[in-house]
């Protein structure tokens, strides 16, 4: 896959349970062209922009424990702020009803070279963003708007900022069938506390807060990884 004004590269993702993965991410965090000025209109700053492309391990660890969860056929599964959806390539292709969404206008593309470079069929993908943009048009975003609602709702490093716990909620709750699960993979970022009152809110109880570690087959790229599982439940 040819970018204009990009650079990635391919990296192997071993994860246990399932075949290893091979993923193109941006090469590196320098990575930013944007002539069509898409990243203002999404509210997306610069320095932010290559963030989706890049290989995280708390994506890695979202994955790892998708991978240990049997598949229910009728369950429709979302995965929000999915970046290079780990979670939604390993959840497809184990047969899981899944779908990607991020805001992000060339994740789409990403999700669609990895389903192939892995000999997968087309990830579902939809445009997915918390928070007040204005309207987002389908030539920034590459999608149409997420609209449906979901059994399952699973994200990885997303209480980032301060004010993302109480947007990330409603977020959810906008997206979340009345009975739901949430599993959120936080690497101890600081605003945990604050997103359990929020999403409290909607009626979601925490179920499990799970401490997580290495969870990877061997030669996987996350060692000495310091996070939580959290799982949401209403």
């Amino acid at each position: 896959m040819t970018i204009p004004g990009y650079r990635t590269q391919l990296e192997r993702v071993a994860i246990a349970g399932t075949p290893d993965l091979v993923i193109r991410s941006l090469l590196d965090r320098q990575q930013f062209y944007d002539p069509t000025g898409a990243a203002e209109r999404l509210g997306i700053c610069s320095a932010s922009w290559p963030l989706f492309g890049m290989l995280w391990p708390s994506s890695v660890q979202l994955a790892s424990q998708l991978a240990c969860r049997p598949v229910c056929p009728d369950e429709r599964i979302l995965e929000i702020g999915c970046g290079l959806a780990l979670a939604s390539l390993v959840g497809h292709r184990r047969g899981a009803r899944i779908t990607a969404s991020d805001r992000h206008p060339l994740a789409k593309k990403f999700l669609k070279e990895n389903a192939g470079l892995n000999q997968m069929s087309l990830v579902k993908y939809r445009h997915g963003q918390w928070g007040n943009p204005g309207q987002p048009c389908l030539n920034d975003t590459g999608a149409p708007l997420l609209s449906a609602r979901y059994d399952l709702i699973v994200g990885s490093d997303l209480l980032y900022e301060r004010d993302t716990p109480e947007v990330l909620a409603r977020f959810i709750d906008d997206h979340a069938a009345e009975k739901a699960e949430v599993w959120l993979v936080d690497p101890d970022r600081g605003h945990r506390p604050a997103f359990n009152r929020h999403i409290a809110d909607y009626g979601f109880q925490l179920m499990r807060d799970k401490r997580l570690g290495q969870g990877l087959a061997p030669g996987g790229p996350v060692s000495g990884y310091k996070g939580r599982l959290l799982v949401y439940r209403r």
